[in-house]
């Protein structure tokens, strides 16, 4: 069974809220949207016989480490007799609990990262649970067995400092080559921020960072795994940026096409 479920907190961003509102945006779109339900490799995706959707988590407050608490223990449930999840967040912090429950049940995970920041700060602005820490964190509990990230375009000094000391793989989007397929290992976990892409393309976003990859080059990704993937996040579309439904219409094919490999 593939579920899928909205985690709309984005408490932790770093620059702009907006993230929370996602989920029931981007669903929006199977109605509203312009497209129809069926994946690039012409499989049709149906909310209710493909997938089962779980609605969206709510936030009783905006405190980090209930909310952390909150969404291990909802995802833990969620995937607790066998099904796979795709997460519908929120901010990029939502990852650490979600990868983490997946963890818990697995064991450590191969994750693939699809993003334009490292996400791997030791302690920024003294948030541990900062969207720009949740792979930190990871890492530091020994919930990953590999980490590749790919589209990366910020990195600081810290954070690769940081990349060496847990051997994550970085594929900066400077350098960028679809090469990495070759090298992933499963059963893989799927880490999509939205804004991988560049903003021409996906202006739904908080944090414009120019010189991204295109729609095209990230649907060729999704397209060319042929591992077994055991679950997914999708996060950081942020509506109030967004023109005349844009990156939600993105977002809603992504989810499809991530829907579609988990089946």
């Amino acid at each position: 069974m593939i579920k899928v479920l909205g985690i709309p907190f984005d408490a932790n961003s770093s620059f702009l809220r907006g993230p929370y509102l996602a989920p029931p945006r981007i669903r929006l779109m199977a109605t509203e949207g312009s497209a129809n339900n069926y994946t690039e490799e012409g499989v049709e995706i149906i909310a209710g016989r493909d997938y089962l959707d779980l609605g969206d988590l709510s936030f009783g407050n905006q405190n980090s480490q209930k909310a952390y608490e909150q969404i291990k223990a909802a995802v833990s449930k969620a995937i607790a007799d066998g099904s796979k999840l795709l997460s519908l967040g929120g901010d990029h912090s939502i990852a650490y609990p979600v990868i983490e429950a997946h963890a818990l049940k697995h064991g450590p995970l191969h994750v693939l990262q699809l993003d334009a920041h490292g996400d791997l700060y030791e302690n920024f602005e003294d948030n541990p649970y900062s969207h720009a820490s949740p792979f930190a964190r990871l890492l530091e509990k020994g919930s990953l067995k590999s980490l590749i990230q790919v589209g990366i375009r910020t990195l600081t000094q810290h954070q690769r400092e940081q990349a060496a000391k847990y051997r994550v793989k970085i594929i900066e989007m400077k350098d960028f080559t679809m090469d990495f397929i070759s090298v992933l290992e499963g059963p893989l976990y799927i880490s999509l921020d939205v804004d991988v892409l560049d903003p021409a393309f996906a202006p739904g976003i908080s944090h414009y960072e120019p010189g991204g990859m295109s729609t095209r080059q990230l649907l060729d990704i999704l397209i060319a795994i042929k591992l077994p993937i055991i679950g997914a996040d999708l996060v950081e579309y942020n509506p109030l940026r967004d023109h005349h439904d844009m990156t939600a219409m993105v977002a809603f094919k992504l989810m499809k096409e991530l829907i579609a490999k988990m089946a």
